[in-house]
């Protein structure tokens, strides 16, 4: 197998599995949490980029990264997701809670990124 084949079925295998993880977790932290923010996305999302920055911060290898990094997490957070939620809370007016929603998604997401890799 070519090492461009072997990192795009790593890619699929970790895609497929985080994909499902996420809507898994973010579903029953939805429905457990229901609030004025996605509780649910916000949640995988941190907890995505921690776990992306304690493979960083653990010298992961390019396979594991490509497993796990690029495929499992890529697929378990999700960016398209956030910015359609904020959207949606601004489009209905709550923009209280959109601001919430973005700030903590980004200001949580840069600081689990770190602990992570410090971890």
């Amino acid at each position: 197998m070519s090492n461009t084949l072997l990192y795009m079925v790593l890619v699929a295998a970790g895609g497929f599995g985080g994909a499902i993880s996420r809507y898994w977790m973010s579903g029953r932290i939805a429905k457990r949490f229901p609030g004025p923010i996605p509780y649910g996305t916000l949640s995988v999302n941190v907890l995505g980029a921690f776990l992306l920055g304690w493979l960083w911060g653990h010298g992961a290898d390019t396979r594991m990264m490509a497993l796990l990094g690029s495929g499992f997490l890529g697929a378990f957070t999700t960016f398209s997701t956030f910015k359609l939620e904020s959207w949606d809370l601004m489009a209905q007016g709550r923009k209280r809670s959109a601001w919430i929603y973005m700030g903590l998604t980004y200001t949580a997401g840069i600081a689990f990124v770190y602990l992570g890799y410090i971890i």
